[in-house]
């Protein structure tokens, strides 16, 4: 299917608006093409009058002047004001109804693309770098809105004037239109070449467009990173190049748009100047009067004119088609976590088995043949290593992975035949990469439920271990967090994100690595408050301290994928394995810490 009918799936519920315009459009063009013949007739009958009456269209007038009078002036003159008040106000109306049709269309584009944003799986939106995205769902949409219902209405008026200016070039003299047919040629001509550099000048500069966008954002999320290096001089030397690249990629489009201008504006200038010899010699040897042939040139430039529009439409076309490519390889993405055709719900508190499960992602084993038993309400712990394959066994269980062998059941039926917000909503999911929007803190606690009491923010917060240091903000929970969360420190914004999971209160709750920021003994506190308000809840925490899953009922050592150890805290510590070394490790070192802190508390006693 190609790309301009590929939009017009999107396009053709606004036809009809769009075919209105069109004919209302039609009629205001009809009024610009018989002004000159009223310009005509001024000059014939008023201004040059030589004793001779011709059938004309608007010698009717005849009837309400004589020639050479000032009655027929006014006459012709309050027809030529009449006609362009109405032509006017058409164009007015026209304008204003189709610019307002293309703005439903951009509006639903961007609608569209934003839905299968969230639509598609991690990996699949991770294979596009974030630049390509803001201009897809941003600028491609307008660029595209703009072919449909701006570019296309060009064409079309372009090629009515061209049809009824010809037949009323034909209608007066036959012979002014030997020059048109003759520069018909090269016109097309020069215009496919202009089309083809076109295209290729378009897709240089969206590309560069993307670069751009990608560069200021990651210097935008990256600023602390930047600074903290004193590596500012690098970016901006980054930042030179991709915004010399679109400079030189609009610079190329400027030359282009520059050169096949001045062919087009001499094409014209050639057919003004031969149009003048061509229709003074008609009027020496009295074919026609001075007004039909200042007419006729009119005409002659209109259509020049009008072809030098298409030609300058048809380019514009060409950005259209490229964002329309681009926005058809999105829209055509498939999710690599379908929705089941008849999709379950999940009607009981979750009892989870993952069953010989294992994923792969771009061919290389990230899970392999993992077995686990979580009946509802029990606290699992993971360790492992980085890459040791954690994550994805959380995120597995809400579908962001899908088994590629085994399966994972809820209550005895596979959580790929459940609607994936009902699946989803049983998990309260607390990311390792804390995100938090840019707004209050009060609002980044109740993002899932916005309309929640203040008091019940209040309370999570306090859960969290969060409540004192926001209260202690100069606006409190009211206070504005930066993008990402910039101001906090990573253990406020690892608490924000708690409290945030604990106000869904969802019967599973998810920590992957959710409190390696904060202290040992603000992760006790936190622990045993969630323990003690949510004793009933699935409690599943992936971590690298052992402290943070020394309470657990069950505790998982995975490596390379694979779950290497498990049992309980004791079970682990007298299997003597890899969890014990860690342990011992990790508890010699903490030994160390407070051997450290009381030399320097028996040193200051000293002193």
């Amino acid at each position: 299917m190609s790309v301009f009918r590929y939009g017009l799936r999107y396009w053709k519920k606004h036809i009809p608006c769009a075919v209105f315009c069109q004919l209302i459009g039609f009629v205001g063009l009809t009024i610009d093409i018989v002004l000159p013949l009223l310009g005509a007739m001024f000059v014939d009958y008023v201004l040059n009058y030589e004793g001779m009456v011709s059938d004309g269209l608007f010698s009717f007038l005849l009837k309400f002047g004589q020639p050479q009078t000032w009655r027929l002036f006014f006459v012709i003159a309050s027809v030529f004001g009449a006609l362009e008040i109405v032509r006017e106000a058409i164009i007015y109306f026209r304008n204003v109804l189709f610019q307002y049709n293309g703005l439903q269309m951009e509006n639903e584009l961007r609608d569209v693309t934003y839905k299968k944003l969230v639509e598609l799986d991690s990996s699949t939106v991770a294979s596009y770098n974030s630049g390509e995205l803001l201009t897809t769902l941003s600028s491609d949409a307008i660029t595209i809105k703009d072919m449909y219902s701006r570019t296309l209405l060009q064409i079309a008026d372009g090629f009515y004037i061209l049809i009824v200016t010809c037949v009323v070039l034909a209608f007066n003299s036959v012979y002014m239109l030997i020059l048109p047919a003759v520069m018909a040629p090269v016109l097309l001509v020069a215009l496919l070449r202009y089309m083809r550099a076109a295209r290729q000048v378009s897709t240089r500069i969206r590309s560069c467009n993307a670069a751009l966008n990608l560069n200021v954002q990651e210097n935008i999320n990256a600023v602390r990173l930047v600074r903290s290096f004193a590596n500012e001089e690098y970016e901006e030397n980054k930042f030179d190049k991709v915004n010399g690249d679109l400079r030189n990629a609009y610079w190329k489009q400027t030359d282009v748009s520059a050169k096949y201008g001045m062919i087009f504006n001499s094409i014209r200038q050639f057919a003004y100047v031969v149009t003048i010899v061509i229709g003074t010699l008609m009027v020496f040897q009295g074919h026609f009067g001075v007004g039909i042939m200042t007419a006729s040139v009119t005409y002659v430039l209109r259509i020049m004119d009008y072809l030098t529009q298409i030609s300058t439409a048809s380019y514009q076309m060409q950005y259209g088609l490229v964002s329309g490519e681009r926005l058809r390889e999105f829209l055509e993405r498939k999710t690599k976590i379908p929705q089941a055709p008849h999709p379950d719900k999940i009607r009981d508190n979750p009892n989870i088995e993952v069953k010989n499960v294992s994923v792969t992602e771009d061919g290389k084993p990230i899970l392999k043949n993992v077995s686990l038993s979580i009946p509802y309400g029990k606290k699992v712990g993971i360790m492992g290593g980085t890459g040791s394959g954690k994550s994805v066994l959380l995120k597995s269980l809400v579908r962001i992975y899908d088994p590629t062998q085994g399966c994972i059941e809820i209550n005895g039926e596979d959580i790929r035949q459940f609607e994936l917000d009902d699946l989803r909503n049983k998990f309260a999911y607390v990311f390792q990469d804390v995100f938090l929007f840019s707004n209050t803190i009060d609002a980044n606690i109740a993002f899932y439920a916005p309309y929640a009491a203040k008091e019940e923010v209040m309370r999570v917060a306090d859960l969290a271990q969060a409540g004192r240091f926001i209260r202690a903000l100069p606006h409190g929970f009211e206070t504005i967090v930066g993008e990402k969360g910039l101001g906090l420190s990573g253990g406020q914004k690892q608490r924000i994100s708690i409290a945030r999971a604990l106000l869904k209160n969802a019967p599973v709750l998810v920590f992957d690595d959710a409190s390696s920021a904060l202290d040992v003994t603000t992760e006790k506190n936190l622990m045993k408050s969630i323990k003690e308000n949510y004793p009933d809840r699935t409690l599943l925490i992936a971590a690298h301290r052992v402290s943070s899953v020394a309470d657990c009922d069950e505790i998982l050592y995975m490596q390379d994928g694979e779950i290497i150890e498990r049992g309980t805290f004791d079970q682990l510590i007298a299997a003597n394995g890899r969890f014990a070394a860690i342990y011992k490790m990790q508890t010699s070192e903490e030994g160390k810490k407070d051997d450290f802190s009381d030399e320097i508390l028996a040193s200051g006693r000293e002193e």
